[in-house]
């Protein structure tokens, strides 16, 4: 435990401000009641992109580990969750779990639960080739609640981008209350990246139709680099000169091309094509060997080889870059003449979901959502409907 504290502490950008200590100090407080007092507690902190819910993670695991608390960071990103492992090391990496992990678990078997992305909460956490012994008969979030005598959800609701993915701050409220828990909840507002990027995501969160509360027209000089590019071949040179230039920055899609296994001598088969541009997916999961400088999809994020491959939302989401490139794919596109957004399930490869019926155009307006606020710098786009674009430049003030 003292490892993994002084590892995430000696990182410098792990610091946190205003809003950001309030939910900190809050979770503190809810640790008297739940430690001491044994009563059972629960911490809900809600935030869009941007406003450092993984960064009041990190620092919660840093300091309840430095205080003895016995401490899990839970996610249910296999990315985000290696690479965490990875930077920690494997002295660490046992208290970097998954969600499904505590099936179990016997009650108040952790101190504190620290669940990230806790939108990404599952019905339950067996399958089909789950043995019955194993089976809890519980709720996913009734099992982490049951297991730690804290829980502590971060959440936004609106990067909930597929079947199955049912948590939400209601959700886990009405979960906890009916167990007798006491709720605390937090809801993080300001952005801690770079200038304009709080206007920028509340517009684009207008514009793809998610609410209505943030600007309908945007300012090109608002301190957030956003810009649209004719072609997939010059947003890819601008990423690859942001990265060049010693930023972070990921080229992603939306899931608009099939995913392909590698070939038998490891290397990747270029399935993102648009004309003469053409580029593989990052490595499936399931990837056998790879070859030298390609990356695991689990390390995609963080590896300095994934410059190479295109992300998709399941390997991008909980990351940020500071420049974010999309490539708007055509299973979403604004139809002018109606005047509002149309899915095409057509023009996706993800099989989960395209099956998901009525539900489909909320998902993908939300997984374009979570693409577009990677980047805490800039955002650079290219749109394969010409109407999806033109739709986005008038939303932009000349």
């Amino acid at each position: 435990m003292e490892h993994v504290a002084k590892v995430i502490k000696n990182v410098p950008q792990y610091l946190l401000l205003d809003e950001q200590q309030v939910a900190f100090d809050g979770v503190y407080s809810a640790l008297k009641n739940g430690i001491h007092n044994r009563t059972k507690q629960v911490v809900i902190i809600n935030g869009g992109p941007g406003t450092g819910k993984s960064v009041i993670a990190i620092n919660l695991a840093a300091a309840l580990l430095a205080s003895a608390y016995s401490t899990h960071y839970v996610t249910g990103s296999k990315a985000f969750t290696e690479t965490l492992r990875n930077i920690i090391g494997a002295r660490g990496s046992d208290l970097f779990t998954y969600s499904n992990n505590y099936m179990q678990a016997l009650p108040d078997a952790v101190d504190v639960l620290i669940t990230d992305e806790a939108h990404r909460i599952r019905d339950v956490s067996s399958n089909r080739f789950t043995p019955a012994s194993k089976k809890s008969g519980l709720k996913q979030v009734e099992e982490l609640i049951r297991a730690a005598r804290v829980n502590v959800f971060l959440i936004d609701d609106d990067q909930i981008v597929r079947p199955g993915e049912i948590g939400s701050a209601s959700y886990i409220r009405k979960y906890a209350t009916d167990l007798g828990c006491n709720v605390k909840e937090y809801t993080l507002e300001a952005q801690f990246r770079c200038n304009g990027s709080e206007n920028f995501v509340q517009w684009l969160t207008t514009g793809l139709g998610i609410d209505d509360a943030g600007p309908a027209m945007i300012s090109p000089n608002n301190g957030f680099d956003f810009q649209i590019f004719d072609s997939p071949t010059a947003l890819e040179d601008a990423i690859k000169a942001k990265a060049e230039s010693g930023g972070s920055a990921r080229l992603m899609a939306g899931f608009c091309w099939p995913w392909s296994e590698p070939k038998k001598d490891g290397t990747l088969v270029e399935d993102v094509t648009i004309g003469a541009f053409s580029r593989p997916w990052n490595a499936r999961p399931d990837a056998g060997r790879l070859a030298t400088g390609i990356p695991k999809a689990s390390l995609w994020a963080h590896d300095k080889g994934g410059i190479e491959q295109v992300g998709c939302v399941y390997t991008a989401q909980g990351f940020e870059f500071d420049y974010a490139g999309v490539i708007f794919g055509d299973d979403l596109r604004f139809d002018p003449v109606l005047g509002q957004w149309v899915a095409d399930k057509t023009k996706s490869c993800d099989t989960t979901v395209k099956r998901s019926g009525p539900d489909l155009e909320q998902f993908l307006k939300n997984t374009y959502r979570v693409l577009m606020s990677r980047g805490m710098k800039g955002c650079y786009v290219h749109f394969l409907d010409k109407d999806t674009e033109n739709f986005f430049r008038s939303k932009i003030h000349a």
